[in-house]
């Protein structure tokens, strides 16, 4: 195996790291606001954590967080809770900072 093509493995292998670590952090940033929704909507326990997942999974209908936000501003529309759309984006944007500081510390830790 040449240098370059030690070099490109190398770059193959951390695309992929890279690309693991932010689907993680996605992950997890879409399961905190889903937590913070379901606490406004007053779920608690195993209900909470089923709407987190119903939060994650929204995340997968188009590229982009965009689809995360329309859903949990509907449900919190829905059940007659009075939160702005820029509430919710201060929040997604403050557990986005937590998400990754947690999958970082999860990384460093293996």
């Amino acid at each position: 195996m040449t240098t370059f093509d030690k070099r490109e493995k190398a770059e193959e292998k951390k695309f992929a790291l890279s690309s693991e670590a932010a689907f993680k952090v996605n992950a997890r940033r879409n399961k905190l606001l889903g937590l913070w929704v379901a606490e406004l909507l007053g779920l608690h326990g195993t209900e909470a954590e089923a709407y987190a997942k119903t939060v994650v999974m929204a995340d997968f209908d188009e590229p982009g967080h965009e689809d995360v936000i329309r859903k949990v501003t509907r449900d919190l529309k829905a059940k007659g809770v009075t939160t702005s759309e820029d509430d919710i984006r201060r929040k997604f944007d403050s557990v986005a900072r937590v998400a990754h500081e947690q999958v970082e510390a999860e990384a460093a830790k293996n």
